[in-house]
């Protein structure tokens, strides 16, 4: 999954892709470098940000949304607001990202009233705008497994079949370094709640604690992160270096095949 965020104040690459022709060349680099889906979003949820009305998420969104279904492009609408859902699966989104696990009012019904959309619903403590405050957990992996069951259960009960969810722990959503490397060791658990799993760690700040380089210098170990991550089960990862990371994978995927 490649990312693109169409805002003025997301973590790596906000501001970059604020006009529609940027978005869109930007787009299909990604796509020609080898991602499978794109993901867009009009709101940054990096720690410390602040939500933006839904005219102005829409107005950020609705361009390069309907480019790319005209283009025939796979999109997910990174997105917590019913009305951005709602509209997104009308104009042709294959699937929506949700960091707020279809909590909102109306985010349940709004998926499942559209028959086939996939959704991807991610653990996060606290909210964006305070989650990194003081993060705390008695058992992490127990906490964030026992949330996303309670999730994947309410959307069922709606009418959500199975096979349209994928979970996602939120690495970088309310969890220390310790937290989300705990999460990253213990991926392969996830896989039990019979979903898939989505993990997105490129350019985060845990990799920054780590190696000390600053985001725009984190492709290494971006990439050594979602190599784990794959190796630890997970079915998608959201990257913003995709040509990067689908090399380093095919080397892994291609020992596998070797048997």
């Amino acid at each position: 999954m490649g990312v693109i965020n169409i805002t003025p104040d997301s973590f790596s690459d906000g501001g970059k892709f604020l006009s529609a022709d940027s978005a869109l060349q930007q787009a299909k680099k990604l796509i020609d470098e080898g991602a499978d889906i794109l993901d867009i979003g009009g709101e940054s949820t990096r720690p410390g940000s602040i939500s933006v009305e839904v005219d102005e998420e829409m107005r950020r969104v609705s361009p390069l949304l309907e480019m790319l279904v005209k283009e025939n492009i796979p999109v997910s609408v990174d997105t917590s607001k019913p009305e951005i859902m709602q509209y997104a699966i009308a104009a042709g989104a294959a699937m929506i990202n949700d960091v707020n696990a279809l909590r909102a009012p109306g985010a349940l019904e709004a998926i499942a009233a559209s028959g086939s959309v996939a959704v991807c619903m991610m653990h996060m403590q606290g909210k964006p705008s305070s989650m990194q405050d003081n993060p705390e957990y008695a058992n992490i992996i127990d906490e964030v497994m026992a949330f996303l069951g309670e999730r994947i259960q309410a959307a069922m009960a709606h009418g959500i079949t199975r096979d349209r969810i994928i979970i996602d722990p939120g690495f970088g959503f309310g969890k220390t370094l310790q937290h989300n490397l705990l999460l990253l060791r213990n991926l392969k658990q996830f896989s039990r709640l019979g979903v898939p799993v989505m993990a997105g760690i490129s350019r985060k700040s845990m990799l920054g604690m780590i190696t000390g380089n600053p985001v725009d210098q984190r492709v290494h170990e971006s990439i050594a992160a979602a190599m784990l991550a794959v190796m630890n089960g997970v079915n998608i990862v959201r990257v913003h270096d995709v040509k990067a990371t689908r090399d380093a994978l095919a080397v892994y995927l291609a020992m596998q095949d070797a048997g």
